[in-house]
């Protein structure tokens, strides 16, 4: 099996996103980390968001080859250390504006299958021996950033072209769905609370015709406004690209689209660049899209 890695910085101070990487279990994912809007700093400076993908790696880092437990077991346990790791701190946990938190996208592979275990935003996309592709899970935070971002695209219709005075204007809003968190109306992600558990998603597929898994976070998602002229999603698009390109040159190509939009005006987001990581699997070593046609597509974007 080939495995492409990588987890890039953003315009952040610290890098809050992590790589899961454990060959001995077959365990691989991705952890997007967030930092509470009321300011914490770690014993080093780090922030609540970087404490939080950092803890999670290391803790499905350290799984052996005998456990017998299900991701989604092993990630209950997980986010009650969370927890404590916050209790440890002092973060008053009914306080949800001071919580660390962090999205989550994990396999183990087996001889059959694939495990999955998945929260918040973070995702996972498989592709198949006839060239087809599935995303396996759902983004979870979509609809929570499309009311944010609304407020941030009649901004720039009405006229604004700063990106410190649209952050403002999306503030308030922000601070709103943090409440949102772990409810039937909001969003999931782990953040040490046992209501977390209420909106884990886990499970597995079969691994029939399947060529390669692709796990990454949002920082690495296809720019909204680059649709080209195919029919493909944006999850889609995005899967083609890394599997034509690599993981590599997909994020090179991204990162230089975000640096030439540094008020976040032609890309609607609200940072210049999120942190990016992504960890491509190649399982079948073969390579179902036709390479040539999506270079010369990709090329012309």
């Amino acid at each position: 099996m080939e495995v492409q890695a990588l987890s890039v910085k953003g315009s952040g101070i610290w890098n809050e996103d992590a790589m899961i990487a454990n060959k001995e279990a077959s365990i691989y994912g991705v952890v997007d980390g967030a930092t509470s809007l009321v300011p914490f700093r770690g014993p080093e400076g780090e922030t609540g968001g970087r404490m939080a993908s950092q803890l999670l790696m290391h803790y499905f880092e350290q799984i052996g080859t005998g456990e017998e437990r299900t991701l989604e077991e092993l990630t209950r346990e997980a986010n009650r250390l969370l927890g404590e790791e916050m209790q440890a701190y002092g973060i008053p946990m009914a306080a949800k504006d001071q919580l660390w938190t962090a999205g989550i996208a994990v396999v183990r592979i087996t001889d059959h299958h694939i495990e999955y275990v998945q929260s918040g935003d973070c995702m996972i996309m498989a592709s198949y021996a006839d060239g087809s592709v599935r995303a396996v899970t759902r983004d979870h935070v979509a609809h929570i950033d499309y009311e944010s971002k609304l407020i941030w695209k009649e901004a720039i219709q009405g006229g604004v072209r700063t990106k410190d005075v649209l952050w403002e204007l999306v503030k308030p809003r922000i601070l709103q769905n943090k409440e949102k968190m772990n409810t039937d109306h909001g969003y999931s992600v782990l953040n040490g609370r046992p209501d977390t558990e209420c909106y884990i998603e886990y499970g597995k597929i079969n691994r029939i015709q399947l060529t390669g898994l692709l796990l990454y976070t949002d920082g690495l998602y296809y720019p909204e406004g680059e649709s080209g002229e195919r029919t493909y999603s944006a999850e889609e698009t995005l899967l083609k690209q890394i599997i034509a390109l690599g993981l590599e040159p997909y994020t090179e190509w991204l990162i230089d689209a975000e640096n030439g939009d540094p008020e976040c005006i032609r890309y609607p987001r609200f940072k210049v660049s999120d942190d990016k990581t992504g960890i491509w699997l190649n399982i079948s070593g073969s390579q179902p899209i036709d390479i040539q046609k999506e270079k010369r597509y990709f090329a012309s974007i």
